[in-house]
């Protein structure tokens, strides 16, 4: 079960969390990379893990998949460092959502990131419903996760005003990709209600505008880094933050340069953390142009001293 009330997990929607991606090897959850993974990023300046997300291939895993997903990382991080977990939730069928909600309530997690409604775009009045059914019936807090560019609904922020005071909404990964409603609804927002940047690109900019903190794919590679630019500008030292964004810009841009997670994945089996790129249809793996450019990044031709990773790399192309 969870060990973090509404309240408690309140207090922990601040600084980098992480949307962990699921290994697969053969057509299968991989269990010896994923321990791996959650040993790598327990130990570094993480402020938890979303699990089962857009970048965990979520749509792609059956039920049982998930459930020892959440068991296992849940059970390897708790031996280093017990990080709060949200699971990821999507559906367009409030009914069937509902009914996932009181299927996973017994998990280790502390919450869930739920997404609006895809495909079926809902008015207002019916996202307001949607959450507020979803929150009634949820055993841990709810984060909305607003990304309209994937669902075709923008939630506005009215709607969101109203769902904030809900008791158990508790924050918003905020990818509306509109920073005038961003900055409005840091502006009117209440006190107790957390706003982190789901918007990789713009993560230095949403954290001066006043963001919390942020859920970033791109923090698989760096960590530390883009945990850094968190903290200093949570010191108010912006030129610093600034200077450190412009350092992993251009990788974030690179990371997002096809579809997510492909180039995070092929990263990740490069630099030895993960044992196969392998990603499920109707993802495919990154193009030969992008793993070379990868693969230059990355220096495993002409490696960088003290290069982040470990030590041993994988040298073999994947197949095409």
């Amino acid at each position: 079960m969870s060990d973090l009330r509404t309240s408690d997990l309140r207090a922990c929607l601040h600084g980098l969390w992480l949307p962990l991606i699921t290994p697969f090897r053969d057509g299968a959850l991989d269990e010896a990379s994923l321990r791996r993974l959650v040993r790598h990023y327990v130990a570094l300046p993480l402020d938890g893990l979303v699990l089962a997300a857009t970048t965990g291939e979520s749509l792609t895993l059956s039920p049982c998949e998930t459930e020892r997903l959440v068991v296992m990382v849940r059970d390897e991080a708790a031996r280093l460092r017990n990080l709060p977990i949200l699971l990821g939730l999507s559906g367009s069928d409030t009914r069937a959502l509902s009914d996932r909600l009181e299927r996973t309530a017994g998990w280790p997690i502390d919450g869930y990131l739920i997404s609006c409604p895809y495909y079926s775009r809902p008015s207002q009045r019916g996202l307001e419903l949607h959450f507020r059914a979803l929150a009634n019936r949820a055993a841990h807090p709810v984060l909305l996760y607003n990304i309209p560019y994937r669902t075709g609904v923008n939630l506005g922020n009215e709607a969101m005003l109203r769902l904030a005071n809900h008791p158990n909404i508790v924050g918003l990964k905020d990818c509306c990709a509109d920073r005038g409603q961003s900055l409005d609804l840091l502006r009117r927002r209440p006190q107790d209600f957390a706003v982190l940047t789901g918007e990789d690109a713009q993560y230095q900019e949403a954290l001066s505008d006043g963001a919390d903190g942020a859920i970033l794919a791109s923090a698989h590679v760096k960590t530390a880094t883009f945990a850094e630019i968190c903290s200093v500008v949570a010191a108010g030292e912006h030129d610093a933050a600034l200077a450190r964004w412009q350092s992993v810009a251009d990788l974030t841009r690179l990371l997002f340069s096809e579809p997510s997670p492909a180039p995070i994945k092929y990263w990740l089996w490069r630099t030895g953390l993960i044992d196969s790129p392998e990603v499920r249809l109707p993802m495919t793996e990154v193009s030969p142009a992008l793993a070379a450019s990868l693969d230059r990044e990355i220096g495993i031709l002409d490696p960088e001293p003290g290069a982040e990773g470990p030590p041993k790399g994988r040298t073999a192309a994947p197949r095409p």
